[in-house]
Order: C-alpha cells, then structure tokens, then sequence
C-alpha cells in the first residue's frame, strides 16, 4: 500500500519523529538504501539524540534482512560515518542524525562507496519511491551485524593533518553542546599538548542547553564566556553532529565562516603549493585575494555539499570550503569535517606567532561582510529577479551560478534561494569599506522586505 513519505529532502531525511520518521520507515529504507545500491557492506551510526539508537537499530534491520552486512560504529559524528566507508572501502554508510535541527526531529545522512554523497539526482529519490510504493521484503539471505572498532584509526587520520611534534600548549575552550564532539576531543586529547576547557562537554539527547547550533547567537554565549574567564587562545564549538565547527577568538569575538574559508584556504597553499581552493559563491572577495596571495587558483561552486564535493572531485581541489561552516577536504574522500579545520588553526596559531583574532581582524578590514541574512518572502525567484532587474545595469559583473550575483567597483552581493527551506539568502561584502558594506545591506533588505 503506498504511503506518503515526507521525510525525503534533497540531500537526506529528516523529519518530525514519529510522524514523518520511525521505526518502521526506517526498516523501509534500509531495503531501499540496499535494492537500490546493491551494497555488500555498510556503515551504520547515530548522533546522540534519543530517538537515534531505535532509528539505526531498525534502520540496520533492514539492511540485514535485505542480505547486506552491517558494521555498526554506534555513537559517532557523521564525519565518522564518512571516514568508515571511505578508510575500510565499504560500499555505503548511513548517519542516523538530525544536526541541529529541534529535538523532535531526526534524519539520515547517506554515502555510496568512497562516501560519495547520495542525493535526489543520485539515488535518494529511488529510495524515497520505493518507500513510498511500500511492499518491500527480506531476502533469503540475511546478512552479518559486527560492530567495528574505528575511533582508533580516525583519531590517527586526523593528526596527520598537523605537524603535532611543532603545536604549541595552547588553551582551548572545547563546546560540543551537549553533541557527539566531546568523545572525539577526549580521544584526541593525550595525543596533544593542548589544554582543553570543557564545558557542555556530555553527550545528552535531551539537550539541556538547547540544541547545538552555534549559528545561533543565544547558543555562543557559553563558549564567548569560557574563553574570557579561562583567558583562552580560542575557542571551538560544534553542532550536534560535529561536520561543522566554529571558532571564538580570544577576545571573545565569533569568526564568521567566511574568513576561516580563506585561514584554512592558505594552511593547505602553505603545505600544497599551487593547489585548487575551491569556495561558495555567496561571499568570495576574502577568498579569492587569499588563494592568489599564495599562488593559489579559486574554484567557485554552487553552495550544497554535494555540489562543492563533486566540484572538489573534477578539479583535484585540496580543499573546499563554505562561509555555513562545512569545510570539505582531498584527503578526506573531499568529504566535511569538524575536526579537521580546528586542529589546523590550532597548529597556524602555533607556528605564526600571531594571535587568531589579529590574523581574522585584518581579513574582516580588507573585507567586510554583512554575514547571511534570511528573508521569508512569497517567490524567491521572482524576488531575485525583481532585485536583479533593479541592479544589473549599473554591474560590472552578473553571475548566476547559484541564484544571482551582482559585483560592482567597491561592493558585491548575492541573492540566492534556500536548498532545504523556503528562504531567500542575502550576503554582501565591499572592498575595505564597511559603511558602504552596511548601507548597500540596508538598502536591499529594504527592498526586499517591501517589494517582495
């Protein structure tokens, strides 16, 4: 009997559990995930929200009884889950996690062999169909569920993206928010001469602080607190899963993604030189002034991680990155990390001798940006029309990669719609001129919020 499945989003699933998400369309798609993959082995884990361990406890079922072997890796991060397919050569993984979406919510996260991303053009939707139709059943042969020891050999991959004997005993404040990250940095931390302020350091499903989501200004106090207090070098947050991290300087001061974009973008020129950098294009002056500084060639993409890692893939790009946090490298599978961009700063800050607030506060100078504003409005494309038709002629450059961007002498914007939800997106950034940078912001809020 067919039944509606709204759960399915372009790149994952999520939804309200029980009504969008459960147990039993959970079984579902894992004979989905294996009639349409054909999968011999697949990576199962899940975040730390309550409804998770049933979730991918029956989300593993189905796999099973479709005749795929699971290896369970349990509580993780969905990097995890990525670094499992890819280091063990499976043949998929599947992330039982909602991010930093309300605790009623929950989701999943897939990969195919290599943990190549699995969105609507490239299977989710055959997934979702089969759901759908219903009627799925097990095969005659079931396969093998062992759990698989990784931590271990994830913890080895991450240092090896630092020189570690040359860090410095930093003190850093540590703030998974009650998510998964605070099991990665007890493993990392006897391996690394730093001192780590914890704090909403235990994983907690009922999220006693709110659900971890940095973006989310009432969420930064903690970390901006802990640093001042315990006079850190800088501090680390994530959200619940921990593919995205995000740094307080040690004024206390939180760094917009954007710029840590173009930190990490000359880390890896500095050990990869000449390499492709490859960058959203929602702001992109920072960036691309920094990777040619350092002999570097930019790579513009459209924003979504399964477009910025297959753009990472067709150009060898050592690095990719998002001003939303999501930082993507080579050596990864050209999958997200948390991990990973921290740890680099970590070892910058080692080794420049220059505080991460001063490198940043020249970047933010050179160029200043209005950070991602929201706007609910009734069409976004006939809003981003309406602002492109109002604009263009006086443009020195129009580029509709992903939504539209308008760059004139001294300032730049894009506009471009949400991917997961009904928003149009409104970034603007000038040549060293952050009065311009405000008024042009204003004037096009104004605008929008008037016209559109």
């Amino acid at each position: 009997m067919e039944q509606t499945v709204t759960a399915f989003k372009a790149y994952d699933v999520r939804g309200r559990v029980p009504e969008e998400l459960n147990e039993d369309i959970a079984y579902q798609i894992g004979l989905a995930y294996a009639q349409v993959l054909k999968p011999g082995k697949v990576a199962v884990g899940y975040d730390i929200r309550q409804t998770s361990p049933g979730l991918a406890r029956t989300v593993s079922q189905g796999l099973l009884d479709a005749g795929v072997d699971v290896f369970d890796i349990g509580m993780c991060g969905t990097e995890e889950i990525y670094f499992s397919t890819f280091h063990y050569e499976l043949d998929g993984g599947i992330m039982v996690t909602a991010s930093h979406n309300p605790i009623e919510f929950n989701g999943m996260k897939f990969v195919r062999a290599n943990a190549r991303p699995l969105s609507a053009d490239t299977g989710l939707n055959d997934i979702r169909d089969l759901v759908a139709r219903g009627g799925l059943t097990a095969g005659n042969h079931p396969g093998a569920l062992q759990p698989l020891d990784f931590r271990g050999d994830y913890i080895n991959h991450l240092l090896g993206y630092v020189d570690v004997d040359r860090l410095k005993p930093l003190k850093i404040v540590v703030d998974p928010g009650n998510g998964g990250a605070g099991l990665v940095i007890d493993a990392l931390e006897s391996r690394l001469p730093f001192e780590f302020i914890k704090i909403r350091h235990e994983p907690d499903g009922t999220f006693p602080n709110g659900v971890p989501n940095p973006l989310l200004e009432e969420n930064r106090h903690a970390t901006i607190e802990a640093v001042k207090e315990h006079g850190a070098d800088f501090g680390v947050s994530w959200d619940g899963d921990f593919d995205r991290c995000f740094l307080v300087d040690a004024d206390g001061q939180f760094i917009e993604g954007y710029y840590l974009v173009g930190l990490l973008a000359e880390a890896f020129l500095q050990k990869h030189p000449g390499a492709r950098i490859v960058h959203d294009v929602r702001l992109t002056w920072n960036t691309i002034d920094v990777v040619r500084q350092h002999g570097g060639e930019p790579i513009e993409s459209k924003t979504g991680h399964a477009f910025i890692k297959d753009r990472m893939r067709k150009e060898d790009a050592v690095y990719g990155g998002e001003m939303s946090g999501h930082h993507y490298f080579r050596d990864f599978a050209y999958c997200d990390s948390g991990m990973i961009p921290w740890l680099l700063i970590a070892e910058r800050v080692s080794r420049g001798g220059k505080p991460l607030g001063d490198m940043v506060r020249e970047r933010i100078a050179a160029f200043p940006c209005s950070g991602e504003i929201n706007f609910r409005v009734k069409d976004t494309r006939e809003a981003i029309a309406t602002l492109k038709t109002r604009y263009v002629n006086d443009a020195l450059r129009c580029d509709e990669t992903d939504g539209v961007s308008l760059e004139f002498e001294q300032y730049r914007f894009n506009l471009r719609g949400s991917n997961t939800e009904p928003l149009l997106r409104l970034n603007v950034e000038s040549r060293g001129a952050p009065a311009l940078m405000k008024q042009k912001t204003e004037e096009l809020s104004e605008i929008i919020r008037s016209e559109c």
